[in-house]
């Protein structure tokens, strides 16, 4: 998948929490990815955010990260 349509995805998924606040706008958009995202998207994800985190909105990357830590 291109990273512009990851990156639009995410977006989405970060506005549609955004009302929540913060933190569970961060464990909205964690769970929406682990439950919904195929596992190569969630992969592709995180390896976009490391490479090129600017790329995405605060409460994605943290999200992102929460999914690249260990269960």
């Amino acid at each position: 998948m291109r990273d512009e349509d990851l990156i639009r995805m995410a977006r989405q998924i970060a506005d549609f929490f955004e009302p929540y606040g913060h933190e569970e706008t961060v464990a909205g958009i964690a769970t929406h990815m682990r439950n919904f995202w195929d596992p190569r998207m969630r992969t592709q994800i995180i390896a976009l955010a490391n490479q090129k985190p600017d790329s995405l909105p605060e409460p994605v990357r943290e999200a992102v990260n929460r999914l690249a830590s260990p269960a």
